[in-house]
Order: C-alpha cells, then sequence, then structure tokens
C-alpha cells in the first residue's frame, strides 16, 4: 500500500501525511492498504460509549503475554475500550469501544452505523486524551505505538495489550487474536465462518455471471494512482475470496515489493489488462486523470465496466466487516 490502515490529514498536508498513513496502516493488515490515506468524518470528543456485554465473558480476570512479551492482566468484562484502528474486530464481536480511531479529518465511515454515537481519538493516541476516557482496557494493534518508554506510560492507564505484527499483518487471525483477548473465541469464530460462507456464496454467482474474468482495484488520490496488491486489503478479497482473475499489470505490481497498495503511473495502467475495474476516487468527478485519452484507452474503461467508489467506502480497510463490504460492492457490481 502506501503504507498501512486509512489514517488521513487534513489541507494539503494533511493529504501527503494521509497517503503516507493510510498506506501505513494497510501495509501491516492484511487489512493493509500499500499506503492509503483515510477517509473523512467527524464526531462528538466527550462522552464515550460502553462496550456491549457477552453471553461468553469470562468470569474473572485473566493473565495473558502480548506481541511484546508484557503479561497483562485482562478484566474480566472490560466496559470503557480503546482499541484504536481495531474498531472493525469490535463491531464483528458486537462490542463497542469508548472511543474511535480518527485523523484530524476523518474516521472509519464504513463503520459509522455501529460508531455514530462514539466519540473520537486521535490516531497516535497521546496520553492525556486516552487517560481522559478512563479506559479499563487499552488493545494496540501495533508495536510502534507503544516504542520507547510509552507502554510503560499506558500501561499506568489502564492494562494495555500489544498485538503482534503476524497477527496485524492477517485480519483473519487478528480478529482471532481481539476475540481471544476479549474473551470472546467462539464470536470471533463464529464471525470469520459466516464471512467464509458469504464469500463462498457470492464466488459462486460471479462466476455463473461472468466467469473466471480478471479484476483491479485502483486508488486515485492526490492526483496519483494506486493498484492494489494480488494477496492484501481488496486484492486477497478479490483474488483469494472471489476467485476472480489477477491481471498481468497486478502480478508486475504486487511482486515489486510490499504494501496493500502500490504506485503505479498512468502510462503504466494504459497496459492494464484487467475485465472489469473498481476504482476508489479520492479526488472526486473533476480529476483531470480520468479525463486523460490514456485512462479513456484502458480496456475495462473503454467497455464500460470500471464501478466507482469514494473513500469513505470500506475499499481502503480490511477486517471483516470491511470485506463483507467490498463482496457487497462486487457483487452488485458485476453481477447482473
Amino acid at each position: 500500500m502506501l503504507t498501512r490502515k486509512g489514517k488521513k490529514r487534513a489541507a494539503a498536508a494533511a493529504g501527503l501525511l494521509a497517503i503516507a498513513t493510510v498506506l501505513g496502516a494497510c501495509g501491516n493488515n492484511n487489512n493493509n492498504a500499500g499506503e492509503s490515506p483515510s477517509p473523512s468524518a467527524s464526531a462528538p470528543a466527550s462522552a464515550a460509549a460502553s462496550p456491549s456485554a457477552s453471553e461468553s465473558a469470562p468470569a474473572a480476570d485473566r493473565t495473558l503475554t502480548d506481541a511484546l512479551g508484557n503479561k497483562v492482566t485482562i478484566p474480566a468484562n472490560p466496559q470503557r475500550i480503546i482499541a484504536s484502528y481495531l474498531e472493525d474486530n469490535l463491531v464483528a464481536l458486537g462490542v463497542t469501544p469508548a472511543a474511535q480511531w480518527s485523523v484530524p479529518n476523518g474516521i472509519q465511515d464504513y463503520l459509522q452505523s455501529s460508531l455514530k454515537d462514539v466519540p473520537k481519538i486521535s490516531y497516535d493516541l497521546p496520553f492525556e486524551e486516552v487517560a481522559s476516557f478512563s479506559p479499563d482496557l487499552i488493545i494496540m494493534d501495533s508495536a510502534s505505538l507503544v516504542e520507547g518508554d510509552k507502554y510503560a506510560q499506558y500501561s499506568k492507564i489502564a492494562p494495555t495489550y500489544v498485538v503482534g505484527a503476524e497477527e496485524n499483518n492477517d485480519w483473519r487471525q487478528e480478529l482471532l487474536k481481539v476475540g481471544e483477548v476479549l474473551g470472546k473465541s467462539s464470536e470471533a469464530q463464529q464471525a470469520l465462518d459466516g464471512y467464509d460462507a458469504k464469500a463462498k456464496d457470492a464466488k459462486e454467482k460471479i462466476q455463473a455471471s461472468i466467469g473466471t474474468q480478471s479484476a483491479a482495484a485502483i486508488w486515485l488520490v492526490a492526483k496519483n494512482f494506486y493498484m492494489v496488491s494480488d494477496d492484501l486489503s481488496a486484492g486477497a478479497v478479490l483474488y483469494g475470496d472471489l476467485g476472480m482473475n489477477v491481471p498481468n499489470l497486478v502480478k508486475e505490481i504486487s511482486a515489486e515489493g510490499t504494501g496493500n497498495w502500490r504506485a503505479v503511473s498512468l502510462e503504466k495502467l494504459a497496459t492494464l489488462d484487467a475485465d472489469h475495474l473498481f476504482l476508489i476516487n479520492s479526488d472526486g468527478a473533476a480529476s483531470e486523470e480520468l479525463k486523460s485519452a490514456v485512462w479513456q484507452n484502458i480496456p475495462a474503461v473503454k467497455n464500460g465496466h470500471v464501478y466507482e467508489f469514494g473513500p469513505e467506502t470500506s475499499w481502503l480497510y480490511t477486517g471483516t466487516i470491511a470485506n463483507s463490504q467490498i463482496i457487497d460492492n462486487v457483487l452488485k457490481s458485476v453481477v447482473k
């Protein structure tokens, strides 16, 4: 990607920083985009919501060892959880966090049907801001968030568990790990089973409708194009879960490095041999790049097989909820 999960900024500097952050956000998770910016929105910064309780919640405190080797005492039934950029997992498990991830001009819009009343917290989790929500459990999605003495500082606020890179790079494993931490392993497995059943059904419908045709996902942001990798983020959904064929250009770009979304020139896109093209357009309808002769001559564009989505959709993210919404988008686009 441009890096890992989606994180955006305001104004021009915000756009560049967003690309770096989202890409960064994307890069770490199979939920990651090569490096992609995040969406925009607003939310209250005060009162926090409490998570929904689970019948399978553990009856006593447990001690777990996190990815950094820290022995963490997990409360029996945490009520005020801060798990920034892990909200997709929380929603899939029926848990409402005390606050949700945000950047100056963005939040994870695709989750707002579940998180619309949840206040925001800055993506870099300032100590005072975290403490203001009085969390009883903090879950970090990356060791980079607790470098230096940060872990000790967060641990003074609440028990702090760090998810490892292995889980962070595989959305399925990440969901299972979060489920384990919250005492909701059965709910996590149930969510995965439901997703896999949905993907299998969608794959059958797609193949019945268009056979084994190919597809690619392209992201346009700040006048630059990025192509999803063949085994990460939306690419893992298109090719792994839904069985669509991988175009040669996608294979080529994916082999050039790691990351969910990889930079690709407009000239290179002219060689894109995809039957279907999913365009995530962060620049809007006025984009000059989409009016160029090169773009207009891409086979999928000429054949009217371009399906456009905004940055507020789940295409730049990954997880049970995000990927499920991507499947819905693909079905609506190609199954007639």
